[in-house]
């Protein structure tokens, strides 16, 4: 079927379709639809307004046979009715009606056996590159037969004046009807909707092929083994992944299959508050033509400044992934000998690094704690404390237990080890301490990698009851056991022990289902 008589299905005739353009072309109506301004470092800047993250609390799914059964509803997977999906869809293809439009059609997963094509329709020539970054490119041959078995309809400057009326939470609205494979957006432009709604669609399908999908990082070192780094915003899955000595095979979300690991995407997401040359040199090297910058500040001559927080803390920058030079052509990779989970404490308790039992595994991978960091979600102004199930729950459309289940199942299958590493704070919790340098959480990270790790003395770390190293080389021995670093041990024990009462609590909300795992948890 041809685009015009696509779109016709969906009730929206365009004044002019664009579909599949080029870079360079993107960027030529980029600047003729006065949406961007250019860096001096070539990368076009975008600003997307009100929204600077996402809003989680405007996604709902439409409540219907048989994905109903499927779906985990909760204050993550709010139910709509088709009847209001369909008053929102109108909206949406009001709004679509007698536009210029981009099309661009893509692939959701590096994978030829688990990989889903998907179509994304917007007016804005910024989401269509911010897509043309993020997802696989289909090559001119792929494109001959393409059909899309996922459609994003991004209608975002429409809103809904009505939402009061339909029992909705805002004007803004991001709804699934995974019934009719179609997505809509409207009432935001901030573009990591798209992303995370195609990683919750991606999360949703493939459980049911007895495939685990994951919000994690990875990468494959010169001996072909592969490591994965789980982690929400902000906790170093993109910084960590990226490492000049490793091929990065993508930095944010991937699946598990009976071959090994693949990538969802073709790009990457990096945050860049903060951003130095000398620290991430890779992703700072990505910004450049054909990368796009989200809500930076930029002076008279185009220079981006990377500290200012002055639009949000939640500035980004998406690139193709081959602008990292040492990147994994195949977005593939075996099944991982190493599985890191990474998580910023806000509190300064956890160590650097420990080494977790299978059974621990499974308890911190459905704790997955960590701080939400300033900027990433709406009203969200500096790091917060919180348990997200899988290191992904705002994505999980099915129970958490599914995901952990298939983990469990590939971990054992694999033989693959499990670390949790703290990329937060030491010496005292957010305010009083300082945020673990990236060198000394590398140092870590290389140990896990190289195997090095495991030829140290360890020691139980007390209450949480994991196994921390005594020594690796390149880092001051007292930094591993965080006690060492608080002046005051007394106000250590009572931080610890109170954020060992968040896991325990946190871990109540599964009741008998994982009654055994309890013990594998903090002991208060």
């Amino acid at each position: 079927m041809n685009i015009k008589n696509y779109l016709n299905k969906y009730n929206i005739n365009p004044k002019e379709i664009y579909q599949n353009l080029s870079y360079d072309e993107l960027h030529n109506h980029e600047i003729k639809n006065n949406e961007v301004e250019i860096s001096s470092l070539g990368a076009v800047v975008v600003d997307t307004g009100k929204f600077t993250g996402r809003s989680p609390k405007d996604k709902y799914i439409v409540q219907a046979d048989p994905s109903s059964k499927y779906v985990f509803w909760g204050k993550v997977n709010q139910p709509i009715s088709e009847d209001i999906f369909e008053k929102l869809f109108t909206k949406a293809q009001d709004q679509l009606n007698n536009k210029n439009l981009y099309v661009q059609d893509v692939y959701a997963g590096a994978s030829k056996a688990s990989r889903k094509s998907v179509r994304v329709v917007s007016e804005v020539a910024y989401h269509a590159h911010f897509v043309n970054n993020m997802f696989i490119r289909p090559s001119a041959e792929d494109l001959k037969d393409f059909t899309p078995e996922f459609t994003i309809f991004n209608a975002s400057k429409t809103k809904n004046e009505e939402y009061k009326e339909m029992g909705l939470n805002s004007e803004t609205f991001v709804i699934f009807n995974i019934e009719k494979n179609v997505a809509v957006i409207g009432g935001t432009a901030y573009t990591g909707e798209m992303k995370k709604g195609i990683f919750s669609i991606m999360n949703y399908l493939l459980p049911l092929e007895g495939k685990l999908p994951m919000h994690c990082s990875a990468n494959i070192g010169e001996d072909g083994v592969t490591a994965l780094f789980f982690g929400l915003s902000g906790t170093g899955k993109t910084t960590l992944s990226t490492d000049a000595s490793r091929k990065l095979i993508g930095d944010d979300e991937h699946g598990w299959d009976d071959d090994g690991i693949f990538n969802f995407e073709g790009g990457c997401y990096a945050k860049c508050i903060n951003l130095d040359a000398k620290s991430e040199p890779e992703i700072y090297a990505a910004i450049k033509r054909d990368a796009l910058l989200e809500n930076v500040v930029l002076d008279e001559e185009g220079n981006v400044d990377f500290n200012s927080a002055a639009k949000t803390e939640n500035t980004r920058v998406s690139y193709p992934i081959y602008h990292i030079e040492n990147y994994e052509k195949s977005s593939q990779g075996g099944h991982p000998k190493n599985v890191i989970f990474l998580s910023a404490d806000a509190y300064g308790v956890l160590p650097p690094v420990s080494k977790l039992s299978p059974e621990q595994a499974m308890f911190y991978f459905l704790s997955g704690y960590t701080a939400k960091v300033a900027g990433t979600e709406i009203g969200i102004t500096e790091p917060t404390p919180v348990f997200s199930a899988c290191f992904g729950e705002p994505f999980l459309p099915s129970h958490p237990l599914v995901y952990a289940d298939l983990l469990k199942e590939k971990l054992q299958k694999h033989n693959a080890n499990v670390f949790l590493v703290n990329t937060g704070w030491s010496g005292g919790e957010y305010g009083v301490g300082k945020r673990i340098s990236i060198k000394d959480t590398r140092t870590c990270i290389n140990s896990i990698l190289d195997g090095s790790i495991n030829n140290n003395e360890f020691e139980n770390f007390d209450v949480f009851n994991v196994s921390i190293p005594k020594n690796i080389d390149g880092i001051n021995p007292d930094i591993l056991n965080p006690r060492k670093t608080w002046e005051n041990k007394e106000k250590y024990d009572t931080k610890r022990n109170q954020l060992a009462k968040m896991f325990v609590d946190n871990f109540e909300r599964y009741g008998d289902v994982v009654e055994k795992l309890k013990t594998y948890g903090p002991q208060i």
